[in-house]
């Protein structure tokens, strides 16, 4: 099976190469990918080459593919996999095989043959053997490469604990009609959050407080739930804002609120205002009063960590989702209320294959939202580029698709370019029709229209190292 891929050589070096990969055989499978969405853990290893602890130091001889938030077709079966799996069926692959002695050797960082930027995988055996090859039944190629940043929003979700005064027992996950804080939730991740505190089928809280620092960020996130914004000011009005309430209301029978605290005087007592079922004291921060069960921070900032601390409510959790780079980033923390309040803090990187089995379910059922997290959509020619500009350029989810060459748009810009385009004119109909979201729709439109990405001859054979368990 030939293929066209990106692969790493070093920190800031990938090439976009022709290549050809082994046939299933008896004991492996063939995978061909049709969409990867872009994470900022590949901008770290792209970034970082073999300074990241997850990519191998040979890559300069031997690179790796990366990408691994991925959907595809599977293409030929081994005859060990017969039974469970078969050619036309639709796919994902849970990341992190987790293989017993090989932990940290993750799909996107370590292997040869298997990644996201890419046409066609070739997955040995072991991947199978760990449970990672995941049947979709879903109406959306997209949708189900999102179910692995989804996972990793399950295992929070998850990891989250709670338990009685007095008891050793832990009740693992949120709180179940609850309260919960998304603190700078309005990012893909943030809103893969809200989506999942609104429809999960398992717990979810009576209350979710939003906050971010830009109106056009809440406003965007509030639309996308259904709600619309009562106040959208410019930042030159910021000074002109009573309070940092952007929109409130009801999404799935959660009462939600999202809420700009940019220039918000005390936004601990603001945001324990909002959580009114007990009494605040408005001019002592620390008031118990208005604390969160569960609060999820997205942003490695110090000052957001302080006030996470002082924020929960007695016996509440916190979980630090964000994924800091800086290696001794402290911040200061209530010891006192750990002890006296059973304040707690924990935190997780990436989900497991229950979590990433479930999330494909409730996606392919039409459970969760995941589109929400998409701001822009590309080919695999753009794929590099975008990659390494994730933190450069704002927005959200990168959406690629691998077969096809089209350079990263914002979903915003579509309408533009759709002036002097018909291409780009018929997406942003078939998304303006969808509450400006992606969707199945202009899928279908882009693989049937979009220029293709040719496969040529391959400059060499990849041959996978095998691991057994």
């Amino acid at each position: 099976m030939n293929a066209k891929a990106w692969r790493l050589y070093a920190a800031g070096d990938a090439k976009l190469e022709d290549v050809e990969l082994e046939g299933a055989g008896e004991d492996g499978v063939v995978v061909e990918i049709v969409t990867n969405t872009i994470c900022l853990s590949d901008y770290k290893a792209l970034s970082l080459g073999t300074g990241h602890k997850r990519v191998p130091k040979d890559i300069a001889t031997n690179p790796i593919m990366f990408g691994h938030e991925v959907s595809g077709i599977v293409r030929e079966v081994g005859t060990k996999w017969a039974g469970q799996f078969s050619v036309g069926q639709h796919v994902c692959i849970q990341p992190a095989f987790n293989i017993p002695g090989h932990e940290l050797e993750t799909m996107g960082y370590a292997w040869h043959s298997i990644g996201g930027e890419t046409t066609c995988v070739y997955l040995p055996s072991i991947v199978m053997e760990m449970g990672c090859l995941l049947p979709y039944d879903g109406d959306a190629y997209f949708k189900c490469s999102l179910a692995e940043p989804i996972s990793c929003i399950v295992s929070a979700f998850r990891t989250n604990y709670h338990h009685a005064f007095g008891s050793h027992v832990h009740e693992m996950g949120i709180e179940n009609g609850g309260t919960m804080l998304l603190m700078a939730g309005c990012g893909a991740m943030g809103l893969g959050c809200i989506d999942i505190a609104c429809h999960s089928p398992e717990k979810r809280p009576r209350r979710l407080v939003v906050t971010d620092i830009d109106d056009a960020r809440l406003a965007r996130a509030a639309r996308m739930f259904g709600l619309s914004p009562n106040t959208v000011r410019t930042s030159g009005q910021d000074d002109e804002r009573p309070s940092g309430l952007v929109v409130a209301g009801k999404v799935n029978g959660v009462d939600v609120s999202f809420v700009n605290t940019k220039n918000v005087e005390n936004p601990v007592a603001y945001l324990k205002s909002l959580n009114s079922d007990d009494p605040v004291d408005a001019a002592n921060p620390t008031s118990t009063g208005g604390g969160y069960d569960d609060i999820f921070l997205f942003a490695a900032v110090p000052a957001l960590i302080t006030q996470c601390s002082d924020l929960l409510a007695f016996g509440g959790c916190l979980n630090f989702f964000a994924g800091p780079t800086d290696q001794k980033l402290s911040a200061m923390f209530n010891f006192y209320n750990i002890h006296y309040m059973n304040h707690h803090i924990v935190a997780n990187s990436g989900g497991d294959v229950k979590d990433m089995s479930d999330s494909v379910d409730w996606i392919g059922r039409g459970l969760l939202h995941p589109e929400v997290m998409i701001t822009h959509v590309g080919g695999l020619d753009s794929a590099f580029q975008a990659t390494l500009d994730l933190t450069k350029v704002p927005g959200g989810k990168r959406l690629v698709y691998t077969h096809v060459n089209m350079p990263m748009t914002a979903i915003a810009d579509f309408a533009e370019k759709g002036k002097g385009d018909p291409f780009y004119a018929e997406l942003d109909r078939l998304c303006a029709a969808n509450n400006g979201l992606w969707c199945k729709e202009a899928e279908d439109y882009l693989l049937a229209n979009a220029p293709k990405v040719d496969v040529g001859v391959p400059k060499e054979k990849i041959v996978e190292r095998r691991i057994e368990l």
